[in-house]
């Protein structure tokens, strides 16, 4: 596949994102993805994650942690089988209602039309501090 088809699919991830469609971003990936997200274990959206139902479990602990007022993917750069993908996000902390933006940078690898593996590099401190403030307080 060229690099303009492996942008493609990643945009099609996020299109269906963007509807809140997982089960039309899972259709993007290999049922065997490699899924990985900054943090510490603490945080519920953190760690490495392997499969289809490991990716939709993640969407389902994200939708529960934040709500997401916006989510702009601005610039694709494409290497090979490599996708990078630099955007913005603002989202508002369930646990605290404190909205916070992130700046975040996601590594794609596209082998035969589907996503395999998925980095995600981002300053979560934001959300940490709030994890665990919630988890004094309770």
């Amino acid at each position: 596949m060229s690099e303009q088809d492996n942008v493609d699919v990643v945009r099609k991830a996020y299109e269906a994102f963007g509807r809140g469609d997982i089960n039309g971003l899972l259709d993007q990936l290999d049922p065997d993805v490699q899924w990985r997200t900054p943090g510490p274990a603490d945080l519920p959206t953190a760690g490495e994650r392997r499969g289809h139902g490991a990716v939709q479990e993640f969407f389902q602990r994200l939708s529960e942690s934040l709500e997401i007022q916006r989510f702009e993917p601005k610039q694709f750069i494409a290497q090979g089988d490599m996708v990078m993908v630099i955007g913005d996000d603002t989202s508002r902390i369930k646990a605290t209602g404190t909205t916070v933006e992130f700046r975040f940078v996601h590594a794609f690898t596209v082998r035969n039309g589907t996503v395999v593996a998925f980095e995600e590099f981002a300053d979560v401190s934001p959300m940490v501090s709030a994890v665990r403030g919630e988890q004094v307080r309770t």
